[in-house]
């Protein structure tokens, strides 16, 4: 496995990714979609996300599937931009709830148009940040018919069957759609309870949260190759298993850059987790091993708001010093190696290397 992200081993795939995200860009920057978002403060935060940054790592999954089996991944672009557009209407709803005021280095939706209602509409903070929250909403909303329209454009301008378009439509509303719901309510209602989890519940939680969606962009992907939705189908088992265990390990691995990665790369303050006394791997290790002293260090930190990058740090540092950082280090690596088993199925293509090579950067990456 590589040593770090965006090294050298990774530069081949850091390229294919860019220049697929590039073309979802162009497909998603058409006219004849920026006119249907009106007014301009709903079609600028529409668009906030997409522009901003991010490496469309979701969608990128989508297309490699669909040529890892012979299919063309021409035809699989509405579907890989229905992910994107999908998973981006989840970011803007979840800045919201954790109340984040950063995302990629750049203000959240809601602390954005809390900052242009001041500024272009005079309005005082309250109402501001009222407006805020309402075009977050609203935006999501949105997004979320944007990415059905999407899937149903796979049909009526690439020519994927009516069937797989109305399998995955099914699936994405009835079963990915609860699944990350429920991961949020349980992400929201785990805060400030890591003595009453243990590590099966949190891990479940970060799969609703993340595997579900990754499960969803690889078998989408298959579907497409295939001409054929059946989930039972060993490819489409094979790739779909693989990215829900890459997402776990996907969330892991955000989970430790929260407390070690740097500010600056990660475009959000480390240690918002933790002042949000958010209940991750991390927390829950910690705790299950901390002794009085340590117990009372972590629990004075989590949750408060306030706390100094001075307390941060003290919390990283015990981390390290318990070897939590390093456990889950560890439990991320046999994730991915697990992924990594599931490809075996596939044909021996550059395809399938480049989806041995994204599994491992998942947990190599620094931001």
């Amino acid at each position: 496995m590589a040593d770090a992200a965006g090294g050298r081993p990774f530069d081949e795939l850091l390229d294919a990714v860019e220049s697929r995200k590039r073309i979802l860009l162009d497909y998603l920057l058409q006219e004849r979609f920026a006119e249907r978002f009106r007014p301009a403060h709903i079609r600028d935060a529409v668009y906030s996300y997409l522009i901003g940054g991010g490496k469309s790592l979701r969608p990128a999954v989508a297309m490699l599937a669909c040529g890892a089996l012979g299919g063309d991944e021409s035809q699989a672009l509405p579907v890989a931009a229905a992910i994107e557009i999908y998973h981006t209407w989840t970011l803007v709803h979840d800045d919201v709830i954790d109340r984040d005021d950063t995302r990629r280095g750049q203000p959240t939706v809601h602390r954005d148009f809390a900052r242009r209602a001041m500024e272009e509409f005079g309005w005082q903070r309250d109402a501001a940040e009222h407006y805020g929250t309402t075009i977050a909403m609203l935006t999501g909303d949105v997004q979320q018919a944007w990415a059905w329209s999407l899937l149903f454009e796979a049909h009526l301008e690439r020519g994927v069957s009516a069937e797989i378009v109305l399998r995955l439509a099914q699936e994405l509303a009835s079963q990915v759609t609860p699944l990350l719901v429920e991961g949020e309510a349980l992400d929201v209602q785990y805060s400030g309870r890591p003595r009453q989890l243990n590590e099966e519940l949190v891990l479940d939680m970060l799969w609703k949260k993340t595997g579900a969606l990754y499960e969803f962009a690889g078998r989408s992907g298959a579907a497409v190759a295939l001409n054929n939705a059946d989930a039972n189908l060993p490819e489409a088992q094979a790739i779909a298993r693989f990215g829900s265990v890459c997402g776990i390990a996907f969330q892991i691995q955000d989970d430790i850059l929260g407390v070690i990665g740097d500010a600056g790369q990660l475009g959000k303050p480390v240690g918002s987790d933790i002042r949000e006394g958010k209940s991750t791997l991390l927390t829950l290790k910690a705790l299950e091993q901390a002794d009085e002293r340590q117990r009372e260090q972590l629990l004075r930190t989590l949750g408060d708001a306030a706390a100094s990058a001075d307390d941060i740090g003290s919390v990283s540092a015990l981390m390290r010093e318990m070897g939590v950082i390093r456990y889950a280090q560890e439990l991320s690596h046999r994730y991915v190696n697990e992924a990594l088993s599931h490809l075996n199925i596939l044909p021996d293509n550059e395809y399938r290397r480049l989806l041995r090579l994204w599994a491992e950067y998942l947990i190599a990456r620094e931001f």
